[in-house]
């Protein structure tokens, strides 16, 4: 049985945090991080606020396993993306404290739905919540920085190693491995460099996306935050918002598009499986994941049976 961030870590937390008058009366580990716990704790005392949310980048808290990863984690990520969402204008939940020894911060919560909720629930609010949604991509693809890396080369390269990655772990995907790799190859050679780059969220999913009162949408999970291609970002926007994508769509190079169209659907067959290589609780949901993409990346090479 895997062990979690010890209670009284978070208590201390509270107590270092928001003053010694402050106490936690409840602890509810949220489900979803793979990286991080994500822990809503119940508060009591004078000035405290009702709950607030704990994240605890502890080794324990990690499923994934001893293996590099492309996405970084921790505090020190997710304190440097919180600035730099801060400078762009993007709301993202208000850190009260940060213990950086310990690998622990107190940030605000947001009560109610995520906009992946509200689709179904309350369509003209989700409605609300998009265009919103869609001034907040504008703000990040107008945040530039010049280019230090080539983004086609990084995708190329880390799709080649996903490539490598799920042809040992599906046979479809290493019978088709040859017809993938010339893919990216191809696009990756119709390509020229960029001279900047625009901020991406880089896992922009439905359920990373917390609402207002007001249906403003504020991000969570932003560690993954990076200047890159907009097509980056549009490609796993496409994937995850589905038929809700149309008021997010904007002007790409359909090239870009596609190279990273084939890089994410790659990524979510290796990393998926890789995953489950530990002892992650929600397994069907991973299986899931791997078996669309699956699907999806032999789709675009024309190898579905």
């Amino acid at each position: 049985m895997r062990a979690f961030t010890d209670p009284s870590e978070l208590r201390r937390l509270v107590r270092d945090g928001l003053g010694p008058g402050c106490r936690v009366t409840g602890a509810e580990r949220l489900r979803g991080g793979s990286k991080k716990g994500v822990y809503r704790l119940t508060l009591a005392g004078a000035g405290a606020p009702p709950t607030v949310i704990a994240y605890s980048w502890a080794p324990q808290e990690n499923y994934w396993p001893s293996v590099p990863s492309p996405h970084p984690s921790g505090l020190a990520p997710f304190l440097s993306a919180h600035h730099t969402l801060q400078a762009a204008g993007v709301r993202t939940p208000h850190v009260l404290y940060a213990s950086e020894p310990d690998d622990l911060a107190l940030v605000e919560d947001i009560p109610g739905d995520t906009l992946e909720t509200i689709f179904t629930t309350d369509p003209a609010r989700a409605a609300k919540a998009l265009s919103g949604l869609a001034v907040v991509l504008d703000h990040m693809a107008a945040h530039t920085s010049p280019a230090n890396h080539t983004s086609e080369d990084l995708a190329l390269s880390q799709a080649l190693n996903d490539l490598t990655e799920a042809s040992a772990r599906d046979p479809r995907i290493d019978a088709a491995a040859p017809a993938l790799a010339n893919r990216l190859h191809e696009l990756h050679a119709a390509l020229t460099p960029r001279a900047t780059y625009s901020l991406i969220h880089g896992e922009l999913g439905p359920d990373h996306i917390l609402l207002t009162r007001d249906a403003h949408p504020v991000l969570i999970d932003i560690e993954s935050l990076t200047h890159s291609d907009p097509e980056q970002e549009h490609a796993y926007l496409r994937l995850r918002f589905g038929p809700h994508y149309a008021p997010l769509s904007r002007p790409l190079n359909p090239t870009r598009l596609s190279l990273h169209t084939v890089a994410l659907h790659l990524s979510l067959v290796a990393g998926p499986l890789r995953l489950l290589d530990g002892d992650f609780p929600h397994r069907d949901v991973m299986r899931g994941i791997a078996e669309h993409n699956t699907r999806e990346a032999l789709r675009l090479v024309g190898r579905m049976s």
